[in-house]
C-alpha cells in the first residue's frame, strides 16, 4: 500500500514537473485542501473542516517537494499524513515570514504557479487541472472505498429515522454515521415534509421531518468527495410524488446516457435542458444547479452552457436533477466505451431499473 502511494505521487510529481518546464515557470505552490490530497495520494492538510486551505501547503520545484507546515503540525502530518516523497520545511507558528523567505530563497525571481495564487503568483495551468481530474487505478480504489462507506452510512440512518426525529437529529445522525467510517461530513442537506417541496439547498432546521425527508451527503474521505442523495417516507409514497421521483429519474438517464468521454459539460447540460422540457418541466433547470465533474472537490466544474470542458476518461461525476419534492444523485466513473461505475451503490437501497442501470427509489417504511 505504501509502495503504491510513493508511486502515485513519484507520477504525479513527474507530470507536474513536465508542466513546470512547457509553463516556464520555476515552482508550482499548492494551498488548497483538494490539491494537498491530491498531490499526496489521500493526504489531509485540513483541521478546520470548512476551510478552503489548511495547515501545511505544498511547494514542488524541478529538483525538489516540499511540505512547508509549522511546528504545531509537523509531526503528525508526517506520522499520519505524507508519503516518502516530500521533505519537510517547519516554521514557527507564530513566524510565518519564516515559510516566505524560505519560498523566495528556493524560487528567487522565477515564475510560480498556484492553485491560489497571490498578486505574484500565476494560475495554475490547465493541463494540472485536468490530471487533478482524471482518476489513476490507485485513486479509484480509494474512492471506491468512500463510496462504498457513503452510501453504507446513508442506508445505515435513513433505515433508522423516525418521523417524529428533528432535521437537525438527521443531519446530526448522518454525520455521526459518515465520521464513525472516518469520512468527514462535508455536507449534510436535509428538508423534511414541509420544507421539501419549497427549497432545493434545505440546510437543516429545528422543525420535525414528519411523513417523509430528503437527505443529501458530500462525504470526503482520502481528500476525495462521494455525493449521492436519497429519500425516506414513513408510509406510502403518494402517487403525486411517485410521478415526481419517476420523471427525475427519467431526466437523469437522459444525462448519464450521454456521459461519455469527449462529450462537453456543456452538451449533457442542454441534454438535461431538452429532457426536462419532454417530460413537462421547462423551468426546472433554472432552479437549481444540476452537477457536474467531482473528484476532490464536491463539484470540480457545475455543468452550465458555458462550460466546454470535455469528459475524460476514470472522470467522476455527480449530476443531481430535481424537481419540487424530488432529486436524485450518486457519483460515478466514466470508463473506456462509455459505461458509467456507480461508486455510491449500495445492494441494500431499494431500486429500479432505468435505462439499464440500478437508481434509488424512496425507502418506504
Amino acid at each position: 500500500m505504501i509502495n503504491s502511494l510513493n508511486q502515485e505521487v513519484d507520477r504525479k510529481l513527474e507530470f507536474i514537473r513536465k508542466t513546470l518546464t512547457e509553463t516556464g515557470s520555476i515552482a508550482l505552490r499548492l494551498r488548497g485542501t483538494d490539491w494537498f490530497a491530491w498531490a499526496t495520494a489521500g493526504g489531509s492538510n485540513t483541521v478546520l473542516l470548512t476551510a478552503e486551505t489548511g495547515v501545511a501547503e505544498i511547494l514542488i520545484t524541478a529538483e525538489n517537494a516540499f511540505v512547508l507546515t509549522d511546528e504545531i503540525e509537523a509531526q503528525r502530518l508526517q506520522d499520519e499524513e505524507l508519503p516518502a516523497n516530500f521533505q519537510m520545511h517547519i516554521y514557527p507558528w507564530a513566524d510565518v515570514a519564516q515559510r516566505e523567505a524560505f519560498v523566495n530563497q528556493i524560487t528567487g525571481s522565477g515564475k510560480v504557479m498556484s492553485d491560489r495564487p497571490n498578486a505574484a503568483e500565476r494560475a495554475i495551468a490547465p493541463s494540472l487541472k485536468s490530471c487533478k481530474q482524471t482518476m489513476m487505478s490507485s485513486e479509484l480504489e480509494r474512492y471506491r472505498r468512500v463510496g462504498s462507506l457513503a452510501s453504507e452510512a446513508m442506508t445505515e440512518v435513513l433505515s433508522a429515522a423516525k418521523p417524529t426525529w428533528t432535521e437537525y437529529q438527521l443531519a446530526g445522525a448522518g454525520a455521526e454515521a459518515l465520521w464513525a467510517r472516518g469520512l468527514h461530513p462535508a455536507l449534510t442537506l436535509v428538508a423534511g415534509e414541509r420544507r421539501l417541496p419549497l427549497y432545493r439547498h434545505a440546510t437543516a432546521t429545528g422543525e420535525q421531518i414528519g411523513r417523509q425527508a430528503m437527505l443529501v451527503f458530500c462525504a470526503r474521505g482520502w481528500g476525495l468527495y462521494a455525493n449521492l442523495t436519497r429519500f425516506v417516507c414513513f408510509g406510502s409514497l403518494e402517487p403525486k410524488d411517485d410521478e415526481l421521483h419517476q420523471a427525475v429519474r427519467k431526466i437523469e438517464a437522459a444525462a448519464l446516457n450521454f456521459c461519455q468521454p469527449g462529450v462537453s459539460l456543456n452538451a449533457v447540460y442542454a441534454t438535461l435542458k431538452n429532457a426536462y422540457e419532454q417530460h413537462g418541466y421547462p423551468q426546472a433547470i433554472r432552479e437549481h444547479h444540476q452537477g457536474g465533474t467531482t473528484g476532490y472537490l464536491a463539484r470540480e466544474i457545475v455543468a452550465n452552457p458555458g462550460t466546454s470542458d470535455i469528459l475524460a476518461e476514470n472522470t467522476a461525476v455527480a449530476w443531481n436533477p430535481s424537481l419540487s419534492g424530488a432529486k436524485i444523485e450518486d457519483t460515478f466513473v466514466v470508463s473506456s466505451g462509455g459505461t458509467l461505475e456507480n461508486l455510491t451503490f449500495d445492494a441494500n437501497w431499494p431500486s429500479v431499473e432505468v435505462a439499464g442501470r440500478l437508481r434509488p427509489v424512496p425507502l418506504e417504511i
